[in-house]
């Protein structure tokens, strides 16, 4: 009965936050497909920085400049890398949430495989005496 309470009571929280939003307001990032559409500019930038020095990367490696303006086109799926990490981000989630959701803590990140290169590696360096 509490956990009924509890939920009806986040629903119904929801609801009457969501009544005050203006529904004019341009929602910001465009073409967010796993991330929350309500996501800050701080916690783009955040994630943004994650991927990159997880993968030492490039924000180029996922995105497409647009020829025209010359820009970054950040909403364009022109790129096949973004569609990857959509997928690699439905993974550690879900390997996060099986098995590490008593820990409060995302253990397993985008580092956790990458260490800071493009294509993570099966198998650990091999050591200078078995060369």
């Amino acid at each position: 009965m509490k956990k009924l309470l509890a939920i009806s009571s986040i629903v119904l929280f929801t609801v009457i936050s969501l009544s005050f939003v203006n529904i004019n307001e341009d929602p910001g990032y465009k073409n967010l497909k796993i991330l929350p559409k309500n996501t800050t500019h701080d916690q783009m930038d955040s994630i943004m920085k994650h991927f990159a020095k997880s993968l030492g990367v490039k924000c180029n490696f996922c995105h497409v400049r647009n020829d025209e303006t010359k820009k970054m086109d950040f909403a364009s799926d022109g790129n096949k890398h973004k569609d990857i990490a959509r997928s690699m981000m439905k993974m550690t989630s879900k390997i996060n949430k099986k098995y590490f959701s008593h820990e409060g803590i995302a253990a397993i990140t985008c580092y956790s495989c990458h260490n800071g290169k493009k294509e993570p590696t099966p198998f650990p360096p091999a050591d200078k005496d078995d060369e």
